[in-house]
């Protein structure tokens, strides 16, 4: 089996946050999908849990955090190129998520920065390695 990773994040409103993360380009799985969570598939071996604050509570050991108002942590998405980056913001800003900075540009990589109605924070970033500095 390959190896995957699945992030679990607790959400507030699992429709508003499926359709969201459909928004941004995730597909759902509804082979592992019900009432209280939905797989959202962003490649062949990443996958986002929505989870319902009951249902992630029940897998939790402590709190869940308030990630409106505190980061609990930054994802991060690539892209082919800086057009994907742009579309896929616009369609998340377009379905309610914020957009906290402006883009940045570090030369070799360009970043957009997307927040989810629960203030889940996703960095979609294009990178040429080949700008990459050497020194």
């Amino acid at each position: 089996m390959a190896k995957q990773i699945f992030i679990n994040l607790a959400v507030k409103e699992l429709q508003k946050s499926m359709d969201f993360y459909t928004a941004l380009g995730f597909t759902n799985n509804p082979q592992f999908s019900d009432d209280s969570g939905k797989c959202m598939v962003w490649s062949e071996n990443i996958f986002v849990m929505l989870l319902t604050h009951e249902k992630f509570a029940s897998f939790a050991t402590k709190p869940i955090a308030d990630t409106k108002s505190n980061l609990a942590a930054i994802f991060s998405l690539s892209t082919d190129s800086i057009d994907e980056i742009n579309n896929i913001v616009t369609n998340g800003l377009k379905v309610g998520g914020t957009e906290p900075t402006e883009m940045r540009d570090y030369g070799f990589m360009q970043q957009r920065t997307i927040e989810d109605f629960d203030g889940h924070t996703w960095e979609v970033f294009y990178m040429d390695i080949s700008k990459f500095p050497t020194e």
